[in-house]
């Protein structure tokens, strides 16, 4: 196995990454290309979930899944609705995911979790994760 060179963290419901486990990909920003686009073959990809469900206001705050991505570029799923957004043809990528129990927030001591106001950065849904951090994660999700 290579060395880990880069990885992510997309910000996913936890009932929207079943889905996504499930189906071996991702798709973020409402189908949106420019996130998946970011992603490289072999990158690892984290997913935190604030809620259980899209839009929920009880708080999870848990990391959900974890994987590799598993292509070399974005490809355009089946046209789905996307609600109020009309119907879409979501890009996504395919994932390998690892099979992994979830991890609460507190649970793992992140450099991404270390500063003040962090969590502002996530409201972007995909943001860049050291990959110290993922393999904390993976060390953590996969423990047990």
């Amino acid at each position: 196995m290579t060395e880990l060179q880069r990885a992510w963290l997309g910000v996913i419901s936890a009932e929207h990454t079943q889905r996504a486990v499930e189906g071996g990909f991702i798709q973020l920003n409402h189908g949106k290309r420019h996130g998946v686009a970011r992603l490289r073959l072999g990158d690892g990809f984290a997913i935190y979930s604030p809620t259980e469900q899209r839009g929920g206001k009880e708080p999870l705050r848990a990391f959900t899944a974890l994987g590799m991505v598993a292509d070399d570029a974005p490809y355009q799923g089946e046209p789905m609705s996307m609600g109020d957004r009309g119907i879409v043809e979501p890009w996504r990528r395919r994932v390998e995911f690892l099979p992994v129990r979830r991890a609460g927030l507190r649970e793992v001591e992140l450099q991404l979790t270390s500063g003040p106001n962090w969590g502002y950065q996530l409201r972007r849904g995909l943001i860049p994760l050291s990959t110290t951090d993922f393999e904390t994660l993976r060390a953590a999700m996969t423990a047990g």
